[in-house]
């Protein structure tokens, strides 16, 4: 399995991370990439995580990614491992390679030069001679120059510069001291068969540092003359190096969210409003301002019981509207017994004053084929709110619902005594709690501690018999509450029933049929005639059929 990038580890982690927290945080996904990537195992990735969360979050955290991107960081693992061999074992071979001084197969032995190193050793001490020969003309020293042949063969040194002192510029004599060299050089490699295997060009003088300047005072200068600063390197305490590291962490977590900041669908252009709270005044109202509106609610509620009541006359008259209501108002008033022109039924159909004027061919005004259907209207007694089931609870929830009653009735009062509104209770002391209530007092003084705590039951025994004697009803709230049950609401209806009785002339009858309408609280009227007697009664739904 290949290992994921960096840029492909991002996006999964980011939605682990999202799945795991409920939210977004870049800086937590930053840390869990770069714990993979580095291929750190779930110990280590958890010592990480757990700068940002709790120890176990992290450690979940840690779990939960293992399980998604474990394979991959042990992939990472191995290969840094793999990696890390191949370089120890390239740098033993470099180390045992360097020690057999034995030619390989094939080259010629040591003390032999090839054609091409002849060739390439006289090349460079031409040019060496030219150099040399060179500055001599330029400084005119020539018994100072020296001709170095250490420079090709690191070692071995032969002394070219006392055989040049004394040499003339001629071509013949080059050509001859050259040979000379050549011939030397060989007998002394023949001599030293490793100078060539070991020759390398000496870069230490490259690479060296600038040699340091100091002044009389001791201060550091640079080839200018001006003072250098050097870094002083002190211990430091443990303490410091954390914080140090903290510091660093945090700005890289600041250049991980800038970084977030810069990707394609954020635009700087767009500055977010801040929130500002508004600055709060005084706001002073003018004289008279709340009575003004306390007239205008008045107002309205006036209006609004009047229209009410306007309302309630039409349902009752089955005039539905005021405008009706003044078409059927007759235009003059009558003496008793004058017969008006038109009746004030007719008065909408027809369109004179008179009937006089109406013929068969006039056309009567609403009066048309259709049938029409009068509105249904409700009836007066009929209550405009509607009419709800009854919800019956089980034992289980009324027990439930009394338990929530008294616990809020518990906490009322407990608010009422810290707030002083109500004395604190005694404590209920019984003979069984005696000595674990009062304590040091039972002890000292028992008989006096005994009598105190059977005043208290006693005490608390009369309250509760006055508190039940309280709620006991008289007789005569009794005889009310009887008659309260008997009586049906007749407010919301009244019904009526017709009973057809055939023979009433026995006294013992006609006192019964009284006596149970009494009972019932029904009103009627007894019509007696022969052979067929007509029993009338208004009252409730419920006692009707008790006649």
């Amino acid at each position: 399995m290949m290992s994921l990038t960096k840029e492909e580890l991002k996006p999964q982690v980011d939605k682990t991370v999202q799945r795991f927290l409920g939210f977004n945080e870049p800086s937590l996904v930053s840390v869990a990439v770069r714990c993979l990537v580095k291929g750190y195992d779930q110990r280590k990735t958890k010592d990480k995580l757990s700068s940002y969360l709790d120890d176990s979050k992290a450690e979940k955290l840690a779990e939960q990614l293992f399980k998604t991107f474990g394979n991959d960081a042990e992939a990472r693992r191995k290969s840094k491992k793999r990696y890390r061999d191949d370089d120890l074992s390239e740098s033993k071979k470099m180390k045992v390679e360097e020690h057999p001084n034995l030619p390989l197969a094939g080259q010629p032995s040591p003390g032999q030069l090839t054609t091409m190193q002849i060739q390439e050793m006289m090349a460079n001490a031409q040019k060496m001679i030219e150099e040399r020969k060179r500055q001599m003309q330029l400084t005119g020293a020539l018994g100072q120059s020296q001709v170095s042949v250490n420079a090709y063969a690191s070692g071995g040194a032969v002394p070219v510069g006392s055989a040049l002192t004394d040499a003339s510029p001629t071509l013949s004599e080059n050509k001859a001291r050259i040979a000379q060299l050549t011939a030397m050089i060989q007998a002394r490699l023949s001599s030293k068969p490793t100078l060539l295997t070991n020759w390398k060009p000496d870069d230490s003088k490259q690479h060296k540092p600038a040699p340091l300047i100091l002044d009389s005072e001791g201060r550091t200068l640079d080839m200018t003359g001006k003072e250098v600063h050097l870094t002083h390197h002190m211990p430091t305490l443990k303490a410091n190096i954390r914080a140090q590291k903290r510091a660093q962490f945090k700005m890289s977590q600041e250049k991980v969210m800038e970084e977030l900041y810069e990707q394609k669908f954020f635009d700087p252009r767009v500055s977010a409003k801040t929130f500002q709270r508004p600055k709060k005044g005084f706001k002073f109202h003018e004289r008279g301002k709340f009575e003004q509106l306390a007239q205008r609610l008045r107002t309205k509620a006036q209006l609004e019981k009047l229209q009410e009541e306007i309302a309630q006359a039409a349902k009752k008259t089955g005039i539905s509207s005021a405008t009706k209501l003044a078409l059927i108002v007759p235009r003059k008033e009558y003496k008793e017994g004058e017969v008006p022109d038109v009746e004030w039924w007719d008065s909408y159909i027809l369109q004179s004053d008179s009937y006089d004027k109406y013929t068969e061919e006039s056309k009567l005004e609403g009066v048309t084929a259709l049938v029409e259907h009068p509105i249904q209207m409700k009836s007066p007694c009929d209550s405009s709110q509607p009419v709800f089931i009854p919800l019956y609870l089980t034992k289980k929830e009324r027990k439930k619902l009394r338990r929530q009653n008294r616990r809020e009735a518990w906490k009322e009062k407990q608010e009422k005594i810290r707030l002083g509104l109500e004395p604190p209770p005694e404590p209920k002391v019984r003979m069984s709690n005696l000595m674990r209530v009062l304590g040091n007092q039972a002890v000292q003084d028992p008989t006096k501690v005994e009598a105190h705590v059977r005043e208290q039951m006693a005490k608390r025994q009369k309250a509760h018999e006055e508190a039940n004697a309280a709620r006991k009803l008289t007789t005569e709230q009794k005889r009310e509450k009887k008659m309260r049950k008997l009586k049906e609401d007749t407010s919301t209806g009244v019904q009526v029933a017709l009973y057809r009785v055939l023979n009433l002339s026995n006294p013992a009858k006609k006192f019964k049929v009284e006596m149970n309408a009494k009972q019932l609280f029904m009103t009627g009227c007894v019509i007696l005639y022969r052979n067929i007697n007509i029993v009338v009664v208004e009252g409730g739904n419920k006692f009707s059929y008790f006649i």
